[in-house]
């Protein structure tokens, strides 16, 4: 069996490589930025190996599957910008089957899945922070930035629809 070493050492002295192979500070903002979709990603993953429902569980999945593309972009690898449409999309399928009085502050915890999920949720609301000023200063597309908005919106709407589940 081959040994396997991921230690390169580059990042000893507080330096890492984006994927354009620019040398930047660890805690460069695109490095906060796509560190941040990471634990988001690790979130989801943990809201799906909980999720008791198979079409969310899907929809989780496809999320967890679309981040990987979206960190790509932010961590500047040459990929397409992230589309919020296809959020977007997601995030209206489900409403469509969730009662009208459903969309109100809710407090997590009514089901594992969904507090996983509002973990995921915080996590990506707090790289849309990350992205603002990045944004401001034209560094991330609006398109972009729209998706960071909508990847908490429709996390959200997966946590709603998983606690109406639990009323069934």
């Amino acid at each position: 069996m081959a040994h396997i070493n991921i230690t390169t050492k580059g990042g000893d002295k507080g330096m890492t490589s984006l994927a354009n192979g620019e040398r930047v500070p660890k805690d460069d903002p695109n490095v906060e930025l796509y560190g941040t979709l990471d634990e988001c990603q690790a979130a989801l993953g943990m809201a799906r190996a909980l999720c008791k429902d198979e079409k969310i569980s899907e929809d989780i999945f496809f999320i967890e599957d679309y981040l990987f593309g979206a960190m790509a972009y932010f961590a500047k690898c040459d990929y397409p910008t992230p589309d919020p449409a296809i959020l977007e999309n997601i995030s209206s399928r489900i409403a469509e089957k969730l009662p009208d009085d459903t969309m109100t502050f809710v407090r997590p915890g009514d089901t594992e899945c969904g507090a996983a999920l509002h973990l995921a949720r915080t996590i990506a609301r707090r790289a849309e922070r990350i992205a603002t000023p990045l944004y401001r200063d034209s560094s991330v597309e609006e398109k972009a930035y729209r998706f960071l908005n909508r990847l908490s919106d429709v996390i959200y709407m997966l946590s709603l629809a998983v606690d109406e589940e639990k009323d069934k």
